[in-house]
């Protein structure tokens, strides 16, 4: 496997301004030469941490992308600006990795008919936001020609600004408002957002969630099926806020009855299949 980190700014200089630094982490499966797959075109993931966005968290980094690499994915882990950095700050950083992989598609055997990006919590509201908003004017403002991803996986994502179920941590972050306006709640609403255009979505929450309440993942699937998106939404009945792999690479002192949500990770990668033929 080849792995290399990329710093953002290096490309796109207004992305380094005010001290930021996002950075994306490159895993390329091995091309396996005596089987003469040089120039396969593989299929590729954007890895999107959660952390409220004050943080991008190890445990929904490398450790997810190692799980689609394992099936043939290429996967690029973005450490996207946080707090004190604002929107747009995150979207562009997203559309900036997703243009890199097209940039780069022959050199990175990236099938460009096969892009995915998957979510967690805070990351989740990212990756669902670029799905819904890859080409609104604070995007397009600096890449002009923006690409859609081909899918999203959101998990326990963090979706609604409405105060009543919003996790208002992850939009004080991302505003630097302590109240939002109903434009805000407009703007960064994803279950507001969705169009005929989405992508499909594979969701996945638990029932038990008490950080991010299991009605955002019910909104979004709400949305998408009143606009005609092809979707799948597994709602565990239990398992806290965070539980990535739900095993012992990324959770202590996993239950027994947990333990089933790691399903999602098979699950996913069979539907991505689907999805993206």
């Amino acid at each position: 496997m080849n792995v290399e980190r990329l710093h953002l700014k290096d490309f796109y200089k207004f992305l380094g301004e005010n001290g930021k630094d996002a950075t994306v982490d490159i895993y390329l499966p091995a091309v396996i030469t005596e089987m003469k797959r040089e120039n396969t075109k593989r299929p590729s993931i954007v890895v999107c941490p959660g952390g409220g966005y004050s943080f991008c968290s190890q445990r929904e980094a490398e450790v997810i992308a190692v799980q689609y690499i394992a099936k043939g994915y290429n996967a690029f882990v973005l450490n996207y600006s946080c707090a004190p950095h604002r929107f747009p700050s995150q979207i562009l950083e997203v559309a900036a990795t997703v243009d890199l992989i097209h940039k780069n598609a022959d050199e990175w055997n990236c099938d460009l008919s096969k892009v995915a990006i998957i979510g967690f919590s805070a990351g989740g509201h990212l990756a669902g936001h670029y799905s819904t908003s890859y080409n609104c004017d604070e995007v397009r403002k600096y890449f002009p020609d923006s690409y859609p991803v081909n899918a999203s996986v959101l998990c326990y994502p963090v979706i609604s600004a409405d105060p009543k179920i919003a996790h208002l941590g992850s939009f004080k972050n991302i505003t630097g408002k302590e109240e939002l306006t109903e434009d805000d709640i407009l703007k960064f609403s994803l279950e507001k957002r969705v169009t005929k255009d989405t992508p499909p979505t594979y969701i996945w929450h638990t029932a038990e969630d008490t950080c991010v309440p299991v009605y955002n993942s019910l909104v979004y699937a709400n949305a998408l099926a009143l606009n005609g998106i092809s979707f799948e939404l597994h709602i565990f009945p239990f398992g806290y806020h965070g539980l990535s792999t739900a095993d012992s690479q990324t959770c202590d002192n996993i239950s027994d009855r947990v333990k089933s949500n790691n399903d999602w990770i098979s699950e996913s990668i069979k539907w991505l299949d689907t999805i993206l033929k």
